[in-house]
């Protein structure tokens, strides 16, 4: 069968990558990876427009579109890098930074980026500690972002 022609397998959830960069910072802002990453999501309101001497037909129109928070959960270490983003971002509030959301194929090659514009952290959860578990401590952030765009990795161009 022709490469061309090959059936492409879906991507797997488990490898991707987040990359979070504060403006004018050549290093990026989160240095551990993340074990969970949800709320990619972009959702467009729908307008209905009835049309008067028509009962049986109503126009739709594209309205506003909105954008879910991004939550990112981590296996908590000495790296307290999402703590003193928020606690920058509470000093400042105009500080924002740009994420993308890498996804891996199987021999670790990009195949796709989601581009978060304009981003800000709006929830930092410490994990839940219990002197019975022996889980690890699991941290989480919930990030709100102004835009997601979508890029097709190399492979996949």
């Amino acid at each position: 069968m022709p490469e061309s022609s090959a059936r492409p397998y879906p991507f797997l959830a488990f490898k991707f990558a987040v990359e979070i960069m504060r403006a004018g910072q050549s290093k990026p802002l989160a240095e551990a990876a993340f074990a969970d990453c949800d709320g990619l999501e972009i959702t467009m309101e729908v307008k209905t427009i009835k049309e008067g001497g028509a009962p049986d037909r109503a126009i739709r129109v594209a309205g506003h579109v909105s954008y879910a928070n991004l939550t990112l959960k981590r296996g908590m270490t000495e790296n307290f890098d999402l703590w003193t983003w928020f606690k920058d971002s509470v000093a400042d509030p105009r500080l924002r930074a740009d994420a993308e959301v890498v996804l891996l194929g199987p021999d670790g090659s990009e195949r796709a980026r989601f581009l978060l514009s304009r981003c800000m952290p709006v929830k930092l959860k410490a994990p839940a500690l219990s002197a019975m578990s022996t889980a690890v401590a699991i941290e989480e952030m919930q990030i709100a972002y102004e835009t997601l765009t979508f890029k097709a990795g190399k492979a996949a161009a």
